[in-house]
Formats: structure tokens, sequence, C-alpha cells
């Protein structure tokens, strides 16, 4: 997988989607086309990569969005996270073998929470949307991808492929509806998934109650359970979706947005205040000295968001003491330009699989949204005559009593998949709506993306085209997991040495596992680097789409 080409940042007038698989960029923009705003778009291009990349993302997921309005220069923000069963505490995990030192299995009902997508797609639409389309009309393109078939993608065809194992279990009797005569499709394969149109249908006719209510919810139910789960109708009944205030920071002028707690995007945010007060300009891009300052703050800012973050309506979460500039200067103060920070804990506090894709209209409105079964196919776990796969968001949550973020009923677990945003602070105006999928690397690619472009004077697809570092995990990130940095093929081997020297653990990647790195889309408006003393009647859309991925920006 060589990235030995170049493509250039997409320019357009009238409305932007980036994603990362072509159908479903050009659904989106269909849409846009006939009428529809960012948040119509969105939602038919979240459908659309439920049926092109089912190994990433789908209904049987979660979702979150930022949605910017162009006539109140606002930004909002929508949180379709599940919570775990009222049944589901850490008494009945440690009951049924499972502790700290043996976490939930992947594919075990109790790592499945309540899926929030739907529900997400249904109120973004009616939150954000423009009103001009039913959720039938929106949902209509991915159900014929789904029943009349699409050829499948390369990079896709790989991941469909490494999660097909779990597919293949006996004991998961739904499994092959996700297989093409039991087995991976091929790249360039024509791939059917009549089973899911059948649920696009039911939702699109019917809303929130055809799947959360009746024939769905049930077979949801049945599988949790046969998976040793403790799901129940009354839990699928009981989801609503929350719209949270966004947090945001002020970067020298750019005020970046993302989710608030229970999403990890205060990670990004702690990070960029600690990196503020640091001359990054002066450091060439990439550099060992400007790697090490970044690998710093990004451990750093885990440090604390793995220990604070989590569903701020069961514990307390910081989130003003964390992102205040005091507190980063504190922390920005622990970095040692000559060597590694060895002892990393969280600060103290006074008092206490995916896929992303981003959608901009003629409006000048803005969808940031991004839709996940976290781990590649989540559970893997099928429901009968339902076509998708269970997230397995379960995993998020920690086994340890003492931490904020332990699992316990209708808790929300610490999320991985985070949308961002930037205006300007001074006007308030739309800058980027901008984000990077991928487990942990979510905060750490928000960070690198937008240093890229607001330092480096990148434009998106150049941001986005940079080798990057990330900082290790396995399926948590946990404090040992800090300690190892993986680099991007494209960084110079002496750079390597350089923090090897400096006492980082680093490891080279290529290949197809350059997966680690996470795959982005950006949309800015432009031109970029951007000019405040431009002519706002001449802006334009600047977008970029991850090579990393199969996708692709298009616009009109």
């Amino acid at each position: 997988m060589n990235f030995n080409s170049h493509r250039s940042v997409v320019t357009c007038k009238n409305g932007c989607v980036a994603c990362s698989q072509p159908l479903a960029s050009q659904v989106g923009l269909d849409i846009l086309k006939q009428g529809g705003n960012a948040a119509d778009a969105a939602v038919a291009t979240a459908a659309a990569l439920n049926v092109t990349e089912p190994c990433s993302t789908g209904i049987g997921g979660d979702a979150f969005c930022l949605f910017y309005d162009a006539k109140t220069k606002s930004v909002q923000g929508l949180n379709g996270s599940g919570r775990a069963p009222a049944a589901l505490s850490l008494e009945r995990v440690k009951r049924d073998g499972f502790d700290a030192g043996n976490p939930i299995p992947v594919k075990h009902g109790h790592s499945v929470t309540v899926p929030g997508a739907a529900a997400a797609w249904v109120d973004a639409v009616e939150k954000f949307g423009s009103g001009k389309f039913q959720l039938s009309k929106l949902l209509q393109p991915a159900i014929e991808l789904a029943e009349i078939g699409f050829p499948v993608q390369k990079i896709t065809a790989h991941f469909w492929n490494k999660g097909s194992d779990l597919l293949l279990d006996p004991a998961n009797t739904f499994g092959q509806d996700m297989l093409l005569n039991g087995r991976a499709p091929h790249q360039g394969e024509i791939m059917r998934l009549p089973l899911l149109a059948r649920t696009f249908k039911e939702l699109g006719q019917h809303g929130k109650k055809a799947f959360y209510e009746g024939r769905i919810a049930a077979a949801i139910v049945e599988a949790v359970q046969t998976f040793g789960g403790v799901m129940t109708i009354e839990d699928l009944q009981n989801h609503v979706t929350t719209f949270d205030e966004p947090i945001s920071i002020d970067y020298k002028g750019y005020q970046v947005w993302e989710i608030p707690p229970n999403g990890q995007g205060i990670t990004a945010l702690i990070a960029l205040n600690i990196l503020e007060g640091i001359d990054l300009k002066s450091m060439k891009h990439n550099s060992s000295a400007y790697l090490h300052t970044l690998i710093e703050a990004i451990r750093l800012s885990f440090a604390d968001s793995t220990w604070y973050c989590a569903d701020p309506t069961k514990v307390h979460v910081p989130v003003a003491e964390l992102l205040s500039k005091e507190y980063a200067a504190k922390r920005r103060s622990l970095i040692q330009p000559d060597k590694k920070l060895s002892d990393l804990c969280h600060g103290e506090m006074p008092g206490s699989d995916t896929v992303y894709f981003s959608v901009c209209d003629k409006e000048g409105n803005a969808c940031s949204f991004i839709n996940s079964n976290y781990m590649g196919f989540g559970s893997a776990i099928v429901p009968e005559g339902c076509g998708f796969t269970l997230q397995n968001r379960g995993n998020g949550f920690s086994l340890e009593e003492s931490h904020p973020n332990v699992i316990a009923p209708n808790k929300r677990p610490y999320h991985t998949i985070i949308p961002a945003m930037v205006t300007s602070s001074t006007t308030g105006e739309l800058l980027a709506s901008y984000g990077v999928m991928g487990a942990y690397m979510q905060p750490q690619g928000h960070v690198q993306v937008l240093l890229n472009m607001v330092e480096f004077g990148m434009d998106p697809q150049q941001a986005l085209d940079q080798p990057r570092l990330c900082i290790s995990h396995l399926d948590r990130m946990m404090k040992g997991s800090l300690d190892c940095v993986n680099l991007e093929e494209g960084i110079s081997h002496q750079v390597l040495e350089e923090l090897l020297m400096l006492g980082h653990k680093v490891i080279g990647i290529e290949g197809f596992n350059r997966s680690v790195f996470g795959r982005g889309q950006v949309i800015a408006r432009g031109p970029w680097p951007f000019n405040p003393s431009y002519d706002p009647a001449s802006l334009v859309y600047w977008a970029g789409s991850d090579p990393r991925a199969d996708g692709m920006a298009v616009g009109f």
C-alpha cells in the first residue's frame, strides 16, 4: 500500500462531501444537489457507508455529529452513543468471570451497549435537516445499493476479510448474512445486503419505533442474550439521543470544537492547549524535536482523559478545569526537550472501526459526522433478519471499581469516536469541518492534521497526506500503552533513531498496518491557509480525503 501518487485538494463552491467510500460520497452529493442541507446529506452518506463499508460502521453502532449553522454561526452537538443495559453491573460482570485482568471478550453480549446510530440519524434530520426530505428518501440510495449490489473497494475488501473470522464462527448463526458465498467479498466483486435494505426501509417508514421496538428490537435482544448479555426490549425503548453543548478551546485564533465527554474529544483539546505555548513553527515539520513535543503533549492528554473521561450524568467530569489555560501551562512545564517523561499520570483536579465524513452545503452549513461499530465489525453479532452487526462499545468501560468510567447500569462508556470543527475565534465563521477515525488515534489525528494546516500552511489534502505518529494501544488505552510510539513510513529513519535516543519506544509501520494511523476527511472554507481579510463572497470549499482509505472528496 504505497502512497506514490498525487491528489490535489478539491475546490468547489456549492457543496462538498468527503468520506471513505466513493459511492457514499456521491450519494451525499446527490442530496445536496437536490436541495438538501449538510445534515440531510450526512445521514444519507452514513447509511450508504453502512452498506459499502460494514466492516467499519453501521446502524448497529453509535454516531456523533457537530452541526454548524451558518445563519447563527453556532456549533451544536449530537451524542448518539448508547448506554449499558439496566441489568449490567460490575457485580454481574464479575459473576460471569470477567474483571480488569480478564476483560469482557469482543464477542460477548456484555460488550454490546444499546445501538444509538438509528436514533441519531432520525434526530439529526429532525433537529438539523432542511425539512425538505423524509427520512425514507434519504435512505433510498443506500437501500438501492444494498438491494442491487455494489462493487467492493480495495481497502474495504482487506478489512472485511480481516474481520470475517468472527462472522464465520458457527455460534454466530446469522454471520453468513454479511458474507458472500461464505467468505468476505474480494475487491471488485458485487455484494448485496438485502436484509440491511429491509431494516432501512422499516426505519424510513416508521422512524425510531421500527428499530427500538418490534421485530428489529426483538432480534437484537435475542442475539445479545444468546451471547450471554442481559439487554432487554426496555433498554432499547428507553434509549434517547442527547444534544450536548460542544466543548472548545481557542488555539491561536482558531476555535476548535469537540463533543464533550463521554467522548474523547477533550483529549485533542488538552493536547492543543499544551502545544499552544510552544513555538512549533520553528521546528521542522515531522522533525524529531517536533514529534517529541507532540508525543509528550499527547501522552499527557491521554493520561488525563483515560482517567477523567466518563459519562457526566453518572460521575463528575472536570471539563472546565482540564481545558483551562492555567492547567495547560502546568502540564506543559512537565515536557523536557531532551528526554521522554518517565513517570506519567493524570493531573489532580481541585475538588475532585469507524467511519468519519464531512459535509458542507451551499448555505455554508456543515455537518461533521462519525459513525462506528468500534472494533471492525464490532461484536460481529448479527441479529436475525437485520443485515448488520452490533457494536462492542461495552469494551470501552473500565472494570476497576474505583475508576470514573467503571461499568454500571444505564451508563455510557468512554467513547473513542469524535467529530471536530474549527471556527474563527473572532468572527465565528466556519473554517473547517474535519475528523480522523481510528479508535484512540482520533484525537491524535485531530491534533496532527490541524497543526499541519494552521502551523505549516498545508491545504486539507496535503495535511491528510503527511505521515503520522500514533501513541500505541491494543483494545484499550492503558497506562503502559502510552509508552510505545508508532511512526508511519515516510518519517525518516534518522528521526526514528533520534526519538529512540530521547527514550521513546518507537516502531515503524507500513503497508495495510497503516490503518493504525486512522483515515481522515477535511472540508475547509478557503482559501487555505485562511486569510481573514478575504472577500466572504468569494469563499469556496477546499476538501481533502485520506489516502489511507478508499474514499474521495467530491463537490459541485
